[in-house]
């Protein structure tokens, strides 16, 4: 049985100019939860980290040419390992040397000479901590290319995912927000409709208006996708754009009927730029609109007491001083859910007749 992950030994790489002290480490690290790699100076360990995964760098900071801290940046930097566990290996106690590491990198330090037993501790919480760190990067991955399949799935919306990350961007932008909130903004734009992967095809791919009871199904879509992300820590701030995208101003929306600012902040911000992709831009059923008609429609919903009235006027501003910042360029870069989803369409291992089954 082929085994898990979680299940294989730690790959650690030594770095040391003297080679006493790479056998020292493999002594202790002897057994076989590791497969020890060793390097003797600064390019060696580049070439190796080129090559392989590691979970650990157990790294001397004192080393002839390149030294630790160096190869530290270099390994940040130049190979954009950022989450790959670094421990710096030092004979020193001094503090602005340990801060020096520090700001190239590095995890966390092991002074010499050290007790086998930290050693090996403090390698086990790393390697671990390593592990769960791909283990999130591959649950995230998944899922964006799953949300991408959802939108392949309607020839009509094109890059809609794409846009939509965009335009809530640029609208969270224009308040202030924190570079996490437009991060959560950003995975919203792919991820809210991705429990869509839960709803029927008889229904999702209907050729016509779907009768009240498709609609309470249909609706459905918004808590399947908050329960996909429920999980994912990395996605609290995006859950609430997933769950309350439809959410409305009055409280007539779904799921939870929320009304005004109970309606989270995010969720908010997505919904005027869902609503504007889809006036925007053509549909089999109607024509791109212009700004002035969208502006017109928003204002009209806005009376109605559909939409948060703060927030039009901030995306009112967008809209008629820059309206061309609300579009996306043509050399935005994909997310990774998009890259993986055009592997699997590469392979040809994804398909969709023309009544949408596969």
């Amino acid at each position: 049985m082929k085994p898990s992950d979680n299940q294989k030994p730690f790959r650690i790489l030594l770095v040391d100019d003297e080679e006493v002290h790479r056998t020292l480490e493999k002594e202790v690290l002897d057994g076989p939860q590791y497969i020890i790699s060793e390097a003797g100076n600064g390019e060696d360990a580049l070439a190796l980290l080129r090559e392989q995964e590691f979970d650990v760098v157990l790294l001397d900071k004192r080393m002839p040419g390149m030294d630790g801290d160096e190869l530290c940046r270099r390994i940040r930097g130049e190979l954009g390992l950022e989450l790959l566990p670094v421990i710096m290996v030092t004979g020193t106690n001094a503090r602005e040397e340990l801060l020096k590491s520090m700001r190239a990198g590095a995890n966390d330090f092991i002074r010499k000479p050290y007790n086998p037993l930290e050693l090996i501790a403090r390698t086990e919480n790393f390697a671990g901590y390593k592990r769960l760190t791909d283990q999130l990067e591959d649950a995230e991955t998944l899922l964006f290319a799953l949300a991408r399949m959802v939108e392949a799935r309607d020839e009509h919306t094109g890059d809609h995912c794409s846009r939509l990350a965009h335009t809530s961007v640029v609208i969270g932008e224009a308040l202030g927000l924190s570079e996490e909130e437009l991060t959560a903004l950003r995975r919203g734009g792919v991820l809210h409709d991705i429990g869509k992967l839960g709803i029927p095809d008889s229904i999702l791919l209907k050729n016509g208006p779907l009768s009240d009871e498709e609609w309470v199904i249909m609706r459905q879509h918004t808590i399947i996708g908050a329960e996909l992300l429920q999980g994912l820590k990395s996605m609290g701030l995006t859950l609430p754009v997933v769950r309350n995208h439809h959410e409305r101003w009055d409280g007539g929306g779904y799921p939870d009927g929320l009304k005004g600012k109970k309606i989270p902040l995010l969720a908010r911000i997505f919904q005027f730029a869902d609503i504007y992709d889809a006036l925007a831009n053509e549909r089999p059923y109607k024509k791109a609109f212009s700004d002035e008609k969208i502006l017109a429609i928003l204002e009209e919903e806005t009376e109605k007491g559909w939409r948060d009235p703060e927030l039009m006027r901030v995306f009112c501003d967008i809209l008629q001083s820059r309206p061309e910042d609300l579009r996306m360029p043509a050399s935005s870069k994909a997310d990774m859910g998009t890259e993986i989803f055009e592997n699997i369409l590469r392979t040809g291992a994804l398909t969709w007749s023309d009544d949408g089954s596969k």
